[in-house]
């Protein structure tokens, strides 16, 4: 039977619940990793949807006092 020095030098973990715990945690922080690469990648769609709107509220002021007198 191994003795917890034993345990100690191999790394294994003692028992079942820390087992599933440590593979969880690092399961959460592979997945929170990957979620933010491909947020990195994505285009950043609010700030042109921003930029678009602006443009085209700038573009329905023009029309609207194209007709007033200066």
């Amino acid at each position: 039977m191994p003795t917890p020095d034993d345990q100690e030098s191999t790394n294994e973990i003692p028992n079942e619940i820390l087992a599933e715990t440590l593979a969880v945690t690092q399961q959460r922080a592979a997945a929170a990793a990957s979620a933010a690469l491909a947020k990195a990648k994505r285009w950043p769609l609010a700030t042109i949807g921003l930029g678009v709107g602006s443009a085209a509220v700038v573009a329905a002021l023009l029309y609207a006092n194209r007709h007033r007198k200066k």
